[in-house]
């Protein structure tokens, strides 16, 4: 199966390029400033410009209201919304009519009993991305190089696309895709020298790892 791979928290034109050149599908900029990868929306648009056509460019947000979305589409040529707070099923059906753009809808999971939410919000958004909860004291809800057990997630499948995230690497993405059957794959902290500083060999090498992975998922069902 084709792996998409989403690189997020880009902060600079040079590792823009290189998500691009090792084939990222999206490439992901983050507005929430307790992160270290929390740009601001006339440093955002400069990036966002300087994405090819065909890459999806990825606005992560975090309980933002209608003021700061409002600021940040009129200034950033954005097209999809991914929403990583806690945003309610109501807020993600309002956003996604008021705006017009797909919306992506981050949950976080621990355990079977996290699961339910990922079919509450998979009526209502247009994908959902599955990412571990926040560990206790942690100031931002992901981003955090934190897996979860890829387990519960065995067999599962929803009506929309989804996503997986939180703690892949070049080294355990291959794993993470044969545990989950995910077609998606966002990484973030796994790719980076630096706290929002990508490493281009790092961001190739997971790339390379990702869609080898998916390649073999395909040749070992076709068999």
């Amino acid at each position: 199966m084709p792996v998409r791979v989403k690189v997020c928290g880009l902060t600079c034109a040079a590792d823009v390029a290189a998500a691009v050149e090792a084939g990222a599908a999206y490439v992901g900029f983050v507005f929430f400033p307790p992160s270290p990868r929390h740009l601001s929306a006339a440093a955002a648009r400069l990036l966002a410009l300087s994405v090819p056509a065909g890459v999806t460019r990825v606005a992560l947000t975090v309980d933002a209201d209608d003021a700061a979305f409002e600021a940040l589409l009129d200034t950033v040529p954005i097209d999809m919304l991914q929403l990583h707070g806690s945003e309610s099923p109501a807020r993600v059906a309002a956003l996604r009519a008021r705006y017009g753009l797909p919306v992506m809808k981050a949950i976080g999971l621990a355990q079977a009993a996290d699961l339910p939410a990922l079919d509450t919000y998979g009526a209502v958004a247009d994908q959902i991305l599955v990412d571990a909860k926040p560990p206790p004291g942690a100031t931002r809800p992901g981003g955090n190089a934190v897996p979860f057990d890829w387990h519960l997630l065995a067999g599962r499948r929803w009506s929309v696309p989804w996503m997986l995230a939180g703690g892949l690497t070049a080294e355990n993405v291959a794993a993470a895709i044969r545990a989950t059957g995910a077609a998606q794959i966002d990484v973030s902290s796994g790719v980076e020298a630096a706290p929002g500083r990508k490493d281009p060999g790092r961001m190739a090498a997971f790339l390379q790892a990702a869609r080898a992975a998916g390649r073999q998922a395909v040749n070992g069902h076709s068999r």
